[in-house]
């Protein structure tokens, strides 16, 4: 458990919220159904792969780490939003704040390198297909597994806990959630520690993921413009959805990043709260769709599976009559 040293900062204030008296309710509402479909969607592939041993090969698996990690990120998120929603005092203690920001940070860090293995991935299969099962072993899947989640964890907690110990001499921060780089303003005590690790750990947990996704998809494209209409095609029907789902991911870190480091007073309080909720509440319902429909093995599996279910339904109710 992470510990507030050298503070006398005992809980937050959220500032960003603003009067919903006539519509919390309905924002209420929309949240609650937006984050059913998170889960049911999430839940169910996971299910799905889990499921069928057909699905059981690394890129599967990749996906199945993917939609974990939009599962955590999102209950990181939205039930403490719908809490705020109803609540008429939106203050938070210091120690839940900062366990939000460690889940938060923990799952964009983890999406990114969990993006990075899958390009390696596609990187394997479309460019080395005759060595792809040599090179990606059950040994090796389940050290990239490991990759994925252990180092983005352990990288976010000395950040977590770094900030914890920083006298602080204010505690309002300007968002809807708990966020580390706001807190770090209200310090007055010095940050030099802070900067220097946060720099080093942007590094590892997204300048690394992103410079190996560039370099797997300058090596695909190479193959792509040099290879067959079968590989083309191949290439494109299992890059399409992992392209669509780092870029839109890439886009709302984008503006969380801009909303930090510079001035956003000019634009509207709802377009801020807007831009800093994308990158959390858009890939969790992105993603699952997105492989769901555009890749032929699960979308054949979600089909046979809800056919099943309802022949099933139907063969129970025959019986009832």
């Amino acid at each position: 458990m992470i510990t507030i040293n050298s503070t006398q900062v005992s809980y937050f204030t959220l500032g960003a919220y603003f009067d919903t008296e006539l519509f919390k309710y309905l924002l209420f509402v929309i949240i609650v159904i937006f984050y059913i479909l998170i889960l049911c969607a999430n839940v169910f592939l996971i299910v799905v792969i889990c499921m069928n041993r057909s699905l059981h090969e690394p890129m599967y698996i990749f996906l199945c780490s993917l939609f974990m990690n939009e599962l955590y990120g999102s209950t990181g998120l939205f039930p403490f939003l719908l809490i705020q929603i109803l609540s008429d005092i939106h203050t938070v203690s210091a120690s839940f704040c900062f366990l939000q920001i460690f889940c938060i940070y923990s799952y964009g860090s983890v999406e990114f390198t969990n993006l990075a293995v899958m390009s390696y991935d596609r990187y394997l299969s479309i460019c080395c297909p005759l060595q792809y099962n040599v090179h990606m072993t059950s040994n090796k899947v389940a050290m990239l597994i490991a990759v994925i989640w252990l180092p983005p964890f352990c990288a976010v907690f000395v950040t977590t806990s770094l900030t914890a110990s920083l006298q602080l001499c204010g505690n309002i921060i300007n968002k809807v959630y708990c966020d580390n780089y706001s807190i770090i303003k209200l310090a007055c005590s010095d940050t030099r520690i802070n900067n220097v690790y946060e720099l080093i750990a942007a590094s590892l947990t997204v300048c690394v993921p992103v410079s190996v996704i560039f370099y797997t998809y300058i090596k695909i494209l190479k193959v792509c413009f040099s290879g067959s209409k079968q590989t083309r095609q191949k290439a494109v029907s299992t890059c399409t959805p992992h392209l669509a789902s780092l870029l839109n991911f890439s886009f709302g870190v984008s503006f969380e990043v801009l909303q930090n480091r510079f001035n956003m007073t000019s634009v509207p309080n709802m377009l801020r709260i807007f831009l800093s909720l994308y990158f959390l509440t858009s890939p969790p319902l992105f993603n699952p769709v997105m492989y769901g429909l555009n890749m032929s093995k699960i979308r054949n599996m979600c089909k046979s599976l809800i056919l099943s279910s309802v022949e099933k339904s139907a063969n129970i109710f025959v019986q009832l009559e």
